[in-house]
């Protein structure tokens, strides 16, 4: 038996059971309400609230900046406290929450409440992946963690399609009251999820930097965090490339870009589980490495799509196998501080893609940002095999 595994999981290598799937279905539905409000959001704040371009950005830009300055004191909370009780306790507060949009009338309201709703998010999104390790059983860790991250997939799939048609049919108040009551039921199923094991290490963690960090996740992290520049970028300025280009509808492009996520995550764990990261890693960095320039070269609809499938492979891969390194290198009692190190590198990442593809869009041209990404991305690939795969096989 491995010796950080459960008794009960030793017993038990099943991955799919009741806890895990309320688990899936809680991350799933929490997604939904995230990606309908931040789909619906900028058109609610021009249209009814007469907000300028910049103070949308601002509205939109302080739900991840909460997210950032919360990450590391999500993961000593977690570590300090016990999954369940963190847990809970975010999502309920993220839920009464949503209820503050059918109140806040104003911009500066507005900027408060997604301030606020985004310390909650940093919570809710290291506490959900934090537990799914922990009821996964430690052989079949990868495959756990990519049918989790699936969830986060099709949530970002569904999200935007859900919010938008409930504003067109039936209002922006509707919609608000729509996501109270789904993150309500996303509540509902987590607190339907029993922990066989409370993964709490005691009262002796004390608020330090390396309760906040875990020291062994550092270097995979920092490998997340330059893909992250790339997808950051690419979800920020592709629907405006595919305008420049000619293509009609650039929003089939994300569809696309999920269904190619979607394969990786249901296929790449297995393998992570039976050969390591090396392979799959490499493969998924050359893919990015590939599709960006592909992408950067598309004057057609063909082409512009076909990227779509090979960028989405590859990212599908990078965060779950990653996620599966940081906590077979962390042990058990520091497995939040784990997340919450990689989850920092996920928005520092893409905070800081959004904001150089802004600059070289403005600077040079829209088709450069995704040279300056197939860059980062072939970074990101000789880091993984000169420092990361060694230190990773090496401990």
């Amino acid at each position: 038996m491995h010796p950080q595994t459960p008794a009960w999981l030793a017993m038990n290598e099943r991955i799919w059971h009741k806890d895990f799937l309320l688990l899936i279905g809680s991350n799933f539905l929490m997604y939904i309400t995230y990606y309908a409000i931040l789909s619906a959001l900028p058109i609610y704040l021009v249209s009814d609230l007469h907000a300028s371009k910049m103070q949308v950005g601002v509205v939109v830009g302080a739900y991840t900046i909460a997210s950032v300055l919360v990450r590391p004191f999500s993961g000593f909370a977690l570590d300090r406290f016990g999954r369940r009780t963190i847990f809970l306790l975010a999502l309920i507060i993220y839920s009464v929450l949503f209820a503050g949009y059918l109140v806040a009338l104003s911009i500066t309201s507005i900027i408060l409440l997604r301030f606020a709703q985004g310390l909650t998010w940093g919570f809710t999104t290291v506490s959900g992946s934090t537990i799914a390790v922990d009821i996964t059983p430690t052989r079949k860790r990868g495959q756990g963690i990519g049918y989790f991250a699936l969830s986060t997939t099709i949530g970002m799939s569904v999200g935007p399609v859900i919010g938008l048609f409930v504003c067109h049919q039936w209002g922006y108040t509707v919609m608000f009251v729509s996501g109270v009551f789904i993150s309500l039921a996303s509540l509902g199923c987590a607190w339907a999820v029993r922990l066989r094991k409370r993964f709490v290490v005691g009262k002796h963690i004390k608020l330090k930097l390396n309760s906040m960090f875990e020291k062994t996740s550092v270097r995979p992290s920092m490998n997340v965090f330059l893909t992250m520049i790339a997808y950051g970028a690419l979800l920020s300025f592709v629907a405006l490339y595919g305008r420049e280009i000619g293509i009609q509808n650039s929003s089939l492009y994300f569809l696309i870009l999920s269904f190619g996520i979607a394969g990786a995550r249901l296929t790449a764990g297995k393998h992570f589980d039976r050969k390591g990261p090396r392979r799959i890693i490499t493969l998924c960095l050359i893919l990015l490495v590939v599709g960006f320039p592909l992408l950067a070269l598309a004057h057609n609809a063909v082409l512009f799509y076909i990227s779509a499938v090979i960028i989405g492979f590859g990212n599908g891969v990078i965060f779950p196998t990653f996620q599966g390194m940081v906590n077979n290198l962390a042990d058990a009692k520091h497995r939040g501080a784990a997340n919450s190190t990689l989850y920092t590198a996920v928005d520092l990442g893409m905070g800081l893609g959004m904001i150089m593809a802004g600059l070289i869009a403005q600077q040079i041209s829209l088709s450069a940002i995704f040279w300056m990404c197939a860059s980062v991305c072939a970074l990101g690939l000789i880091f993984f095999r000169v420092v990361v795969l060694k230190y990773y096989e090496k401990h």
